[in-house]
C-alpha cells in the first residue's frame, strides 16, 4: 500500500491505478473518516459526493471543501502544481504531522490481518482459475471476482453474517452491493447483441468467457478473446458447464486420468462418462468441520487432510478402487460440483502413493471374511444412492426406477390431480432411494420411494389418531442373543408395498411430486387417497390392513438391515454399522483426519454457554442425530453423544469440537460393532452406574446402565438425571431404579418369546449404600426424597424378581457410560461389553 499521487485533486491512498481505497486529510480534529477498500473489496467509482465544509473544531478556521460518500468524508485539497513543488512521501507525512509507521523488512508477519486476507483471496482466485483452466492474464479478474464472492459469504468472525450484511447495517441506504446471482467463474457465456448493432444476417450473441462482475454496473463482466473487449451485460445466457477455455493435464496427470475434487460444502462425482467407465450413483454433500479441530492439532490435521484428499492409498478389501477413502474414483468435474463456485475446491491425484499419514486402509481390513460376506460387503459399499431426484435423473436406471414408482401409485389410486381449496395448505413432498439386495449380496432392485413431508400436518385438521407399530432395536439385539446361543436361523422378509393400501380417512393434499410438474398440472395439488409413506396416519391405515392381509417376500438369510451389517459363524453374530461409519467420515471429509483413541477427551467438560462462537445448529443437529443412529451398535460411544446430544438448541464451537473427536475416534475402529456369543450364562445381567454431579452446568448426575441377556449385551443407556441428586448414594438409586425397569421389561419380552427365566435377574451396583438403602427395610429421614424409588426397587427384590449384589468400581461396566475414560480403561470396558472388530487391520 503507498500514499498515491494527486488523483482529480483528492490525496488518496491507493493499491492500483483504478481503485481509491482511503480519501482523506488528517488533522487534529477533523471531522473526517476513511473506509478500507481492501478489507471490504467494494469497489468506489458507485459513490456519490456531497459538498461538506471542514473546519478545526478548536479555532473555527475552515480548513478545507469535503465531500460526503456513504456516510465518509473526503477532505479536497485544490493547488496549482505549478506553484507547488513536487514533495516526497516522507516530506508529506512530515508537513501533515502524519506519524508514519512501517513493518520491519521481509517481516510479514506484522502485518497479519492483511497478509492472510491477500492469502485467501489468492487461494480463492486460483481454485477459481484451475475449476475452469482460465488462463493467468486474467488473474486479476480472478481477483476482483473472489473479493466479490467473499463478501457474499457468511463469516465465523461476523456471527456467521457476510460482510455485505455488516456493511448494511452501518450504512442501511447504501447502494455499492450488487445483488447480481453468482455464476460460475471463466465458464462460456453468449452476451446478447443489442439490434442498433447488428444487421439481420449477423448472430444475435456474442460468445465470451464470463470474468466476474461490473463494479460500476449492475451486471456481468464478460469478455471476448476475438474482440478483445470486455462487455457489461445482464442479457446473458450462461453456459456454466462449458469452460471457455478446453482443459489440458494439470498437476502431473494426463488427459486419460479423471479428476475428483474437494469443497466445503459439497464432494461429487461426475456423472460423465468416458469409453468403458461406469458412471458412480450419488453424490454425497459433506459438512467441513474441520477448521473447528482442536487448536492442537489445528494446523497438523488440516495439512494432513488436504494431502489425504490429493491423493489416496488403495484401500485393502474386496474391491479396493469402489471403497470409501481410495485414490481412484471415477468421474470427472461434475457441473453441481461447479455450480457451488463460493468453495475453494483442491484436487485429488490419482495413484497408490499416500501423502497422509492416516490412510483409512491402516484401520480397516477385510481379510478376516469369508469370500461370500467379502463379496457382499464389497456390493454395498461400491453402489451409492442419489441423495435427490435432480442426481436421480442423470443416470437411465434411477430414472426408470422413479417412473415405475410413479406408475405403482397411481394404478393403486393413490393420488389424485385437483385444485387446491381455500383455506387449505398442501404438505411437501421429496424422493428417497435406496438399493434392495439379495441374499448373496446381489443387488435385487434399485428402489425409489415418495416420501410425504409429514411434519408438516396439523393435528385436528389433517390428522387424528397415529399408530406406529414398529419393532425397537432392542427387540432386535434380544432376538440376535437368543438366536445365538440357540442356534436358530434368521431370515429378513419384506412386505410388498402393504404400506401404500390403506385408504385414508382425512382430507390431505400434497405438492405436485419433483418431477412430475408439467404445464397440464401447474398450481394443481394431488389429493391424496391412500397411505404414503411420511404421513403421520399412514401407519394406523398400514396396520388396520395389515391385520386383514399381506405380501411377504423372503429375503435370505439376514445380512444388512436398517444399515447393520450382520455376519455370522460358528462362534456367534457380529452386528456392525461399517459402511455407515465410513459413509458418515466420507461425508464429513475426515477419511484422512488423525484418529483418536477414545471419543471424549477426559479433560473438557462441556458447558451451555463457554464464549466461544456458536456454529451452524442445523449442521451440528445433523451429525449428532446420525451419530445417535449410530450408537445402536457402538455402546462405546453412548456416553459421548449423550453428553453432545444435550447442546442442540445453541451449539458452539467447543460442543463442535466434541463432536469432531467422536468422528476421529470412529476412524480408528470404523468396523468396531456388537459381538453375540453362545454360552452358558441363562441370565439377565444389569449393571448400573451414576456419576453423581457431573454435569458443570447444573451439577445434576448422569445414570447409565447396560443389561446382558444370556451373556450378550442388548441395551443400554446414558441419560442425564432430571433432579439434582444431594449424595452419591441417591444418584446411583436413581440409576438402580432405572436398570430395575429395564430388565422387567427384559422379562416380559422373554416370556412373549417362550423363553423365561430360570432365576432370579442380578442388579449389579458399585455403592455399598445405595444397595443397604434397597434392602433396609426401616424408613429413614435421608430417604424420603426418593422414596418412591425405595418403595419400587424394595419391592422388586422382596418379589425375588431382583437381587442386588456388589461389584467394585474397577469391574462396573456400566461406568463407560456415566464419564469419559482414559484409553486403558476405556478399552478394558468395551471389551467387557462383548465389542469385537471383525475389520481390524492389525
Amino acid at each position: 500500500m503507498e500514499i498515491g499521487n494527486e488523483m482529480g485533486n483528492q490525496l488518496g491512498i491507493t493499491t492500483s491505478n483504478q481503485d481509491i481505497i482511503h480519501v482523506y486529510k488528517k488533522n487534529k480534529n477533523v471531522r473526517s473518516g476513511m473506509y478500507s477498500h481492501k478489507l471490504a473489496h467494494l469497489p468506489t467509482r458507485s459513490l456519490v459526493p456531497e459538498p461538506w465544509l471542514t473546519k478545526d473544531l478548536d479555532s473555527g478556521k475552515t480548513i478545507g471543501n469535503a465531500e460526503e460518500c456513504s456516510g465518509l468524508y473526503i477532505l479536497k485539497e485544490r493547488h496549482d502544481p505549478q506553484e507547488q513543488p513536487q514533495m516526497t512521501v516522507g516530506e508529506f507525512l512530515a508537513q501533515e504531522g502524519i506519524v508514519h509507521l512501517s513493518s520491519c523488512v521481509d517481516t510479514p508477519q506484522q502485518n497479519e490481518i492483511v497478509e492472510r486476507k491477500n492469502r485467501h483471496l489468492l487461494e480463492v482466485a486460483r481454485s477459481l482459475m484451475f475449476s475452469m483452466n482460465v488462463p493467468k492474464l486474467f488473474w486479476g479478474q480472478a481477483v476482483l471476482t473472489a473479493a466479490y464472492l467473499i463478501n457474499r459469504m457468511s463469516s465465523r468472525v461476523l456471527k456467521f453474517q457476510t460482510p455485505c450484511q455488516t456493511l448494511l447495517k452501518s450504512f442501511p441506504t447504501t447502494r455499492l452491493i450488487s445483488t447480481v446471482p453468482p455464476k460460475i467463474f471463466g465458464c462460456s457465456v453468449f452476451v446478447h447483441i443489442n439490434q442498433q448493432h447488428r444487421s439481420k444476417l449477423d448472430p444475435r450473441s456474442l460468445k465470451c468467457i464470463f470474468l466476474g462482475y461490473s463494479s460500476n454496473q449492475k451486471g456481468y463482466k464478460c469478455y471476448s478473446p476475438v474482440t478483445r473487449k470486455f462487455y457489461n451485460s445482464m442479457d446473458v445466457t450462461f453456459f456454466e458447464t462449458q469452460p471457455y477455455y478446453p482443459k489440458n493435464d494439470i498437476q502431473g496427470e494426463n488427459s486419460t486420468q479423471e479428476y475428483q475434487f474437494w469443497d466445503l460444502e459439497s464432494f461429487s462425482e461426475s456423472p460423465i462418462t468416458t469409453e468403458n467407465h461406469i458412471p458412480p450413483e450419488s453424490f454425497n454433500q459433506p459438512e467441513s468441520i474441520v477448521d473447528l479441530w482442536d487448536k492442537e492439532h489445528i494446523q497438523e490435521e488440516t495439512e494432513e487432510r488436504a494431502l489425504s484428499q490429493q491423493t489416496h492409498e488403495a484401500e485393502p478389501g474386496p474391491n479396493p478402487s469402489k471403497l470409501p477413502g481410495n485414490n481412484a474414483p471415477d468421474g470427472t468435474v461434475d457441473s453441481e460440483l461447479e455450480n457451488d463456485i463460493l468453495n475453494m475446491p483442491i484436487a485429488w491425484r490419482k495413484g497408490v502413493r499416500s501423502c497422509t499419514q492416516h490412510p483409512i486402509g491402516n484401520f480397516i481390513s477385510y481379510d478376516k471374511l469369508s469370500p461370500t460376506f467379502r463379496a457382499f460387503t464389497s456390493s454395498i459399499t461400491e453402489i451409492q444412492v442419489p441423495q435427490n431426484i435432480q442426481e436421480a435423473f442423470k443416470y437411465p436406471k434411477w430414472k426408470a426406477t422413479v417412473d415405475e414408482e410413479v406408475r405403482a401409485l397411481e394404478k393403486n389410486g393413490t393420488w389424485e390431480i385437483t385444485d387446491l381449496p381455500r383455506g387449505k395448505k398442501p404438505v411437501g413432498c421429496k424422493w428417497i432411494f435406496t438399493v434392495k439386495y439379495k441374499a448373496d449380496g446381489n443387488v435385487d432392485r434399485y428402489k425409489a420411494r415418495l416420501v410425504a413431508k409429514g411434519f408438516t400436518q396439523s393435528y385436528g385438521i389433517d390428522y387424528q389418531e397415529t399408530f406406529a407399530p414398529v419393532a425397537k432395536l432392542n427387540t432386535v439385539r434380544v432376538l440376535l442373543s437368543l438366536a445365538a446361543n440357540l442356534d436358530w436361523s434368521l431370515h429378513q422378509l419384506d412386505v410388498k408395498n402393504a404400506f401404500l393400501n390403506g385408504d385414508l380417512e382425512e382430507e390431505v393434499y400434497m405438492d405436485i411430486p419433483a418431477g412430475l410438474e408439467t404445464t397440464s398440472n401447474f398450481n394443481k395439488v394431488c389429493r391424496l387417497r391412500k397411505s404414503l409413506y411420511g404421513l403421520k396416519q399412514s401407519p394406523k391405515a398400514w396396520f388396520e390392513r395389515f391385520t386383514k392381509e399381506f405380501e411377504i417376500k423372503d429375503l435370505g438369510n439376514l445380512k444388512y438391515f436398517l444399515g447393520m451389517e450382520i455376519a455370522r459363524s460358528k462362534k456367534g453374530i457380529a452386528v456392525s454399522q461399517r459402511k455407515y461409519v465410513l459413509d458418515l467420515l466420507n461425508e464429513t471429509g475426515m477419511l484422512g483426519c488423525k484418529p483418536a483413541e477414545t471419543p471424549m477427551d477426559t479433560t473438557v467438560k462441556l458447558e451451555e454457554s463457554d464464549g466461544s462462537a456458536p456454529v451452524d445448529k442445523g449442521r451440528y443437529q445433523r451429525l449428532v442425530g446420525k451419530l445417535i443412529y449410530l450408537s445402536h451398535t457402538r455402546p462405546d460411544i453412548g456416553f459421548s453423544v449423550s453428553v453432545v446430544s444435550q447442546f442442540m438448541n445453541n451449539p458452539t464451537e467447543k460442543h463442535m469440537t466434541a463432536v469432531i473427536r467422536i468422528l476421529r475416534y470412529l476412524k480408528m475402529t470404523p468396523g468396531k460393532g456388537l459381538f453375540f456369543q453362545r454360552t452358558t450364562n441363562k441370565e439377565i445381567e444389569i449393571f448400573s452406574d451414576a456419576d453423581w454431579a457431573g454435569s458443570v452446568t447444573d451439577r445434576r448426575s448422569t445414570s447409565g446402565y447396560c443389561s446382558f441377556v444370556w451373556g450378550n449385551l442388548v441395551t443400554w443407556r446414558s441419560k442425564k438425571q432430571s433432579v439434582v441428586a444431594r449424595s452419591s448414594a441417591e444418584a446411583e438409586f436413581r440409576a438402580m431404579a432405572q436398570g430395575i425397569c429395564e430388565g422387567i421389561w427384559l422379562n416380559r419380552l422373554l416370556e412373549e418369546l417362550r423363553v423365561p427365566l430360570k432365576h432370579p435377574m442380578v442388579l449389579y451396583c458399585d455403592n455399598q449404600a445405595a444397595i443397604s438403602i434397597a434392602k433396609n427395610p426401616v424408613h429413614h429421614d435421608r430417604t424420603k426424597h426418593v422414596e418412591i424409588d425405595r418403595h419400587f426397587i424394595k419391592e422388586k427384590i422382596e418379589e425375588g424378581v431382583f437381587k442386588v449384589s456388589y461389584t467394585p468400581t474397577n469391574c462396573q461396566t456400566a461406568d463407560i457410560l456415566t464419564k469419559a475414560l482414559a484409553r486403558v480403561n476405556f478399552e478394558d470396558l468395551t471389551e467387557k461389553l462383548g465389542m469385537i472388530n471383525i475389520y481390524n487391520a492389525a
